[in-house]
């Protein structure tokens, strides 16, 4: 490891994936206090050159994806954001343990299980944190209404809703290609509905049944899904009903329900702001940047051993792919699945 040449308190990171999500992320970190750009890994040179303009990264910062393994011997890099398709998540997180760097990866972590669990044990191996670029975790809402949760304000918890979805557009993109996606709009932003039942509830799922619905099969083809709603069940009997979609847009909705009162969130995971009410009224949270808060409390669990109040660690990753398996698993034989997360 070479976080002993760090003395700044600064987490160096270089990202993998110059895209439009990517961009965000780094313009966002230019405001971070505790996390710094200091790297980039592409197969595009052009975009390379691009960004070492605007960032102002040194040449010796800069790989492609045949070459990275070298960051290695590179003492200025503490961690790498793995910003590609969700496809590559697994064999590139593996070289980045390997090399001895934090890993810092997209959502989903993995297209299955499978992949997420060597993923886990590959870092865990190698001595390096991988945490999972869940930016709802720290968001002021989102925690505020989980805190009138635990503090008893809506009472006994009921009920969850999780609406996510929008119209994709480009038809050859490759969040609509089965190899590199693992599937289609639950993959994407299902997720979001899935992991915020689970945090919103403050439980794990325990059975989730589903059901696909597809009108465009030229472009959600075998294995690509556009539409599929499904529902879980939690130990304390509280149910949910969710929908993860790519055929309709202004779905970005949370709605917590219990036997004294509710909280709503609409958009409730889009960049923001995110606006949340509850039975008392609205709540007023300054909107800063989602991935500015996110690098400076990643910097502080990375470096300093700080921990998150909702876990964005690999194990939490590990728990939304075991469930997706099961919703898929659900989908094609259009039973109930029980879900194990011990």
């Amino acid at each position: 490891m070479n976080n002993s040449a760090n003395k700044a308190g600064t987490l160096r990171v270089a990202i993998m994936g110059l895209g439009g999500y990517a961009t965000r992320v780094a313009k966002a970190m230019l405001d971070s206090k505790n996390a710094k750009l200091v790297g980039l890994i592409s197969g595009t040179p052009s975009k390379i050159k691009d960004w070492q303009a605007t960032y102002n990264i040194p040449d010796k910062n800069c790989y492609n994806y045949e070459n990275f393994d070298a960051i290695k011997d590179n003492p200025d890099i503490d961690a790498v954001y793995i910003i590609t398709p969700n496809g590559l998540h697994h064999d590139q997180t593996l070289r980045v343990a390997a090399a001895g760097k934090h890993v810092i990866c997209e959502k989903p972590m993995a297209i299955n299980a499978k992949e997420g669990k060597e993923m886990v044990d590959a870092c865990d191996k190698a001595g390096v944190k991988l945490l999972v670029g869940y930016r709802m975790h720290f968001e002021p809402n989102t925690l505020e209404i989980i805190r009138l949760r635990d503090s008893g304000e809506f009472g006994e918890i009921k009920f969850f809703q999780g609406l996510t979805g929008f119209r994709i557009g480009d038809p050859t993109q490759w969040r609509l290609d089965k190899e590199l996606a693992g599937g289609g709009a639950m993959m994407d932003i299902g997720i979001y509905s899935i992991n915020g039942a689970r945090y919103m509830v403050g439980e794990e799922p325990i059975w989730v049944t589903a059901q696909e619905t597809k009108t465009d099969p030229v472009k959600f083809k075998e294995g690509v899904d556009e539409t599929i709603t499904f529902q879980f069940g939690f130990p304390s009997g509280v149910i949910s009903s969710c929908l993860s979609t790519y055929s309709t847009s202004n779905l970005d909705k949370f709605f917590l329900n219990g036997t004294k009162g509710f909280a709503e969130m609409q958009p409730s995971t889009g960049y923001g702001p995110i606006k949340a009410w509850t039975n008392k009224g609205p709540l007023s949270f300054p909107h800063v940047a989602h991935q500015t808060v996110q690098m400076d409390k990643m910097a502080g669990i990375i470096l300093n051993g700080e921990s998150a109040q909702i876990p964005v660690d690999g194990k939490e990753g590990l728990k939304d792919l075991i469930i997706i398996d099961a919703i898929y698993k659900a989908v094609k034989t259009g039973k109930k699945v029980k879900i194990d997360l011990t």
